[in-house]
C-alpha cells in the first residue's frame, strides 16, 4: 500500500509530538532493534527513530533496512529521524483518510 500525500499529512500531524522510539548507534541497526520497532509498530503504528552521528550507516540505508525487516513505510525523514508507520494488521488504531481502514 502506497500512502497518499493527504494521508502522509495526516500521519506527519500524529507524529510531530512523537519521541523517537529506538536509536541506532555505533553499532549500527541490529536483529534486537528489528524486533523493537516490529513491537512498537504493533503497539503504536506510528514511532519515530533516531539515527545517531556515530552510527555506521547513512540515513537512506537505514531507513531501507527497517522498512524491507518491518514492513512499515517511511513517512517522513528529518535530518536523522525518520517517521514510520505501520499498520495494526487486526485492530488498526489510526485510520487513514480514502481508505476506511
Amino acid at each position: 500500500m502506497q500512502l497518499t500525500g493527504k494521508q502522509k499529512r495526516m500521519l506527519r500531524a500524529l507524529g510531530h509530538h512523537l519521541q523517537p522510539v529506538v536509536r541506532v548507534g555505533k553499532n549500527g541497526v541490529e536483529e534486537n532493534q528489528y524486533a523493537a520497532i516490529r513491537g512498537a509498530l504493533l503497539d503504536h503504528e506510528l514511532i519515530k527513530i533516531k539515527l545517531e552521528k556515530q552510527a555506521p550507516v547513512d540515513r537512506e540505508t537505514m531507513i531501507e533496512r527497517v522498512v524491507e525487516h518491518t514492513g512499515a513505510q517511511c513517512v517522513q525523514m528529518i535530518g536523522r529521524t525518520a517517521l514510520i508507520f505501520a499498520p495494526h494488521p487486526e485492530d488498526p488504531k489510526i485510520i487513514l483518510p480514502g481508505t476506511g481502514k
